[in-house]
């Protein structure tokens, strides 16, 4: 029986949809619960990872050091993961501190074309002794061949495991095979899949992944996660179950824990809408659905047309600043949509 490791970034990517209001009781309270479920590992921060908390970004409502604090008490048995991308985070001012705050499983972040900005960071961890992995996000804007080069690199760096995002939801499953395979064939580390479901394929392309070699996969309580949401971790870990593969997770416990996030930290379920799906046909980043909805409507414009429009310019997170460039320049054409989006 196949054995996947299933790590949970409720905590941490579901924070994006709470405007990273995310708060220590509830970060215990989940912690508490995903620890005695046998969630192998629980990722906890901002939306952005450590030493994101921003103006441009959203301000949280803990501090790195409060959540990641709060969350290492609670958890007995779990690894304590974070999310960390070099340039908002440092190694000094960040790394050396999660360390003493007992991280266990240190995931390194870049955009798919530059995982060279990784180096120094994925290095100075694993000198620390602690378990580092690279990801690549917005993945779905390169070919396999190049993620599989920016891949290598982190590999090269001491990456002990590599996970690439989809990060605007805009994977089908057979894409998600053919890239899993490309990845496992010319790594020799692990190859994870972090899906979001905003065309409602999450659970589907995680099951792909799986199929094509995958060994690691990312999934949130009720799918807590930005736009539509991400994998839901408590149907992928039944379906994995069901399908032959071990994950160590008790499922009822399991249930316990989504039934807890869904009554103490989520102010609605993440479902598909038309926005997500949008997001998801245009490949933008999952997070700009609030902030895109809200310029929209300030607008007085279709927010399905910026969001395409985003998706032309290949704008990917950290760049919101362009949400409002575009509505500004639709607004100036008068197009309003009309000839806009590529259907």
């Amino acid at each position: 029986m196949k054995q996947i490791i299933v790590s949970d970034p409720t905590l941490r990517d579901g924070n994006h949809a709470v405007r990273h209001q995310i708060t220590k009781e509830q970060v215990k309270a989940y912690c508490q619960a995903a620890d005695l479920a046998g969630i192998p590992i629980v990722e906890v921060g901002h939306g952005n990872g450590i030493g994101a908390s921003s103006l441009q970004l959203g301000l949280a409502k803990c501090s790195d050091e409060e959540m990641l604090t709060t969350a290492r008490a609670a958890l007995k048995n779990s690894q304590l993961g974070i999310h960390m991308i070099p340039g908002f985070a440092t190694i000094k001012k960040d790394l050396v501190k999660a360390i003493e705050w007992g991280v266990d499983v240190f995931r390194v972040a870049a955009h798919c074309t530059e995982a060279d900005l990784t180096q120094r960071h994925i290095e100075y961890v694993r000198t620390q002794g602690k378990t580092v992995w690279g990801v690549l996000m917005m993945s779905h804007m390169v070919t396999d061949n190049i993620l599989l080069e920016e891949a290598r690199k982190m590999e090269q760096y001491g990456a002990e495991a590599f996970v690439f995002m989809d990060s605007s939801g805009n994977y089908l499953p057979e894409q998600v095979r053919t890239r899993v395979s490309t990845l496992v064939n010319g790594l020799s580390i692990p190859v994870g899949f972090h899906g979001h479901n905003n065309l409602g394929m999450a659970v589907a392309n995680s099951v792909a992944a799986v199929q094509a070699g995958a060994t690691v996969l990312d999934g949130c309580a009720r799918g807590f996660g930005a736009g539509a949401g991400n994998t839901q971790i408590e149907v992928l870990v039944a379906v994995l179950e069901r399908m032959g593969y071990k994950t160590g997770i008790d499922l009822y416990k399991l249930l316990d824990a989504a039934d807890l996030a869904e009554k103490e930290i989520l102010p609605s379920v993440p479902y598909v809408n038309s926005a997500s799906i949008v997001s998801g046909l245009a490949g933008v980043f999952s997070g700009f659905k609030r902030p895109v909805e809200r310029i929209a409507k300030e607008f007085d414009l279709d927010a399905r047309d910026i969001f395409f429009e985003l998706g032309k310019r290949k704008i990917i997170a950290g760049q919101e600043d362009y949400i409002l460039e575009v509505a500004h320049e639709l607004k100036a054409l008068g197009r309003n949509g009309k000839d806009v989006a590529v259907h």
